[in-house]
């Protein structure tokens, strides 16, 4: 919710930071049983046939919320994220934000734009424009909405609701210095490619270990459930490109 918004009434959770360095930890993995979608068919047209119907099938990404942090344990909290791809004439990109590093919730982590589903929402997609238009200043009318992808849920007690649109490219953007550090785009084509996705696993103090996922690209280090969500697209899209 942006910093604007009017004072909230729920009860505030703990703080949550990550109990390892998600950028050092020992790579196990970086094979995937499924291709790189070819770029030739990235286009808008395509993405819309594909992602038209909402999505539920299995994808095959670690389950977060095996191990919850201390004080997120519980029935968790339902929220809804934009997937945001933005045709550009040069080829198709994801909009992604990075987060602020001050926040309880995931701070300074890439992320898409969203939030949590208010109780003044319609829905899922009602929460992920309104969360996109309060964190970045992207316009709802430049947005169409396609479908969903699978609900993830996360360790630290989110059930993430990814909403994916299509993005007119000629937007302005405005975004809230409370919670975003900066908003950039990714290559569809990188992104779609299982090859930039590599399998982290994190050995915690108490012997246990939790596994996650990294997809480096230029400065920006793509990690934990964005990266998930986004290698379970980028299955989705490769199993449709087989058809």
């Amino acid at each position: 919710m942006s910093a604007s918004s009017p004072p909230e009434t729920r009860t505030r959770r703990p703080p949550v930071k990550a109990a390892f360095d998600p950028f050092i930890q020992p790579i196990i993995s970086t094979t995937h049983a499924f291709e790189a979608v070819p770029e030739s068919i990235l286009q808008p047209a395509w993405l819309r046939q594909v992602l038209t119907s909402d999505i539920k099938g299995r994808v095959d990404i670690p389950d977060e919320s095996v191990r919850r942090y201390p004080g997120r344990e519980g029935t968790p909290v339902e929220a809804a994220v934009l997937v945001p791809f933005v045709m550009r004439p040069q080829g198709v990109t994801v909009l992604l934000t990075q987060r602020t590093a001050h926040l309880n919730d995931h701070a300074g982590q890439i992320s898409f734009p969203g939030g949590r589903i208010e109780a003044s929402d319609a829905d899922a997609v009602a929460a992920a424009i309104r969360e996109t238009e309060e964190e970045t200043g992207l316009m709802h009318q430049y947005i169409e909405v396609l479908g969903t992808l699978p609900r993830y849920l996360t360790a630290t007690g989110f059930a993430i609701n990814p909403i994916t649109a299509l993005v007119k490219p000629d937007f302005e953007l405005n975004p809230d210095s409370f919670e975003v550090a900066e908003v950039f785009e990714v290559p569809l084509s990188f992104l779609t490619n299982p090859v930039h996705y590599r399998l982290h696993r994190a050995t915690l103090a108490d012997g246990s270990t939790r596994q996650y996922y990294s997809a480096p690209w230029n400065q920006y280090f793509i990690w934990g459930a964005t990266a998930a969500m986004l290698l379970g697209l980028s299955q989705v899209l490769s199993e449709s490109a087989q058809l």
